[in-house]
């Protein structure tokens, strides 16, 4: 047996162990943390696929995306078990009801939809080998706009209405895409990775704009990079993300300083087939802009464009969010609203 199927051996003996020891929603809660969350044992088999070989990686891939579906299966059969018992329990009690006893009930929360998007999103990349990265929401404008390509007298500057510090040549983030600038200069090649988290712009806000709101931003760089991979990638995350095994997007030339060729990258409405108000009656939703990363970008990180060549591309987490769930009005993340978020518990 490889070294990668042992680990996923001793991973399914230490789940069912643990899964057959929990008593209660919160050690459920423990475990599923333990296992399936952002720094679990999960996480680290995904780590050790990425760096597989090519053999390993067409023996245990699929065997390792199972594994987790069935550990997510195994995690919602238990819950479901545990509220059977507890009903049964609570019928137990009320045939015999003792006033001196009585304890009013526990609420339970729910997570926010943007916790929802993000455990999605990142799960999903990681089951494609990407690592997960972060970076400062205050910024230099060096990480901000110069590394990206756009420097001081740039008109695409004007795009982004930006929050200035009173520290000289200080910002709140525009964009996630200063992660991908601090991972080219700090980290080896080849590289993959994803950065999400909040960025800021100075803009008015209604029912489709905010001045705080989430991006994703991801980085391919290698030998041999080109934008077919782009495509895969963004085709893989949206049949994932949506559930749909053929997932229909088209491909428009876009501008932006930091990549050549650029993209604007648009997916099929999920909500008709005709025309509606969400798509605005083109049955298309602009969702990821990117590109190949452009010479000028890589220069600057001390990377030879004429080795190695990579792609990028940056989405807003918060518009996914809104698509995924129905959610028509970007307000309703941050209104703090209980009946908001009880709908999705």
């Amino acid at each position: 047996m490889s070294s990668l199927g042992t680990h996923i051996q001793l991973f399914q003996e230490e789940w069912d162990r643990a899964l057959a020891s929990v008593t209660s929603h919160k050690d459920l809660e423990d475990m599923r943390i333990a296992f399936l969350g952002k720094k679990g044992k999960m996480v680290s088999l995904f780590a050790l696929l990425g760096k597989a070989s090519i053999e390993e990686k067409r023996q245990h891939g699929a065997q390792l995306n199972t594994l987790k579906k069935s550990c997510e299966h195994g995690i919602r059969e238990k819950k479901e078990a545990l509220i059977r018992q507890q009903a049964n329990a609570d019928s137990a009690k009320a045939l015999a009801f003792d006033v001196s006893a009585y304890k009013p009930n526990q609420l339970e929360g729910a997570l926010h939809p943007y916790t929802r998007i993000v455990h999605e999103v990142e799960d999903i990349f990681l089951s494609m080998g990407f690592d997960l990265l972060d970076g400062p929401e205050v910024e230099t404008d060096y990480h901000n706009f110069t590394a990206l390509n756009i420097p001081a007298d740039h008109p695409a500057r004007d795009m982004y209405d930006t929050f200035w510090l009173n520290t000289p040549s200080l910002l709140m983030r525009t964009h996630t895409s200063t992660v991908q600038i601090r991972a080219m200069a700090e980290k080896p090649l080849p590289l993959a990775g994803i950065a999400t988290g909040r960025v800021f712009r100075h803009e008015a806000v209604d029912a489709s704009h905010d001045h705080t709101f989430l991006q994703c931003e991801g980085i391919v760089i290698d030998k041999g990079i080109n934008l077919s991979h782009l495509l895969g990638t963004l085709k893989t995350l949206i049949g994932s993300l949506f559930e749909t095994e053929s997932p229909e997007i088209r491909i428009r030339p876009g501008f932006f300083p930091f990549v050549e060729p650029g993209v604007e990258i648009d997916m099929r409405c999920p909500f008709c087939k005709t025309g509606c108000a969400t798509c605005k009656k083109t049955c298309w939703i602009e969702v990821f802009p990117g590109g190949m990363i452009h010479p000028n970008v890589l220069r600057e990180a001390g990377i030879d464009p004429n080795e190695y060549s990579g792609f990028a591309f940056g989405f807003g987490l918060t518009r996914l969010a809104m698509l995924k769930y129905g959610i028509s009005d970007i307000r309703a993340f941050h209104s703090g609203k209980i009946a908001f978020l009880e709908q999705f518990s």
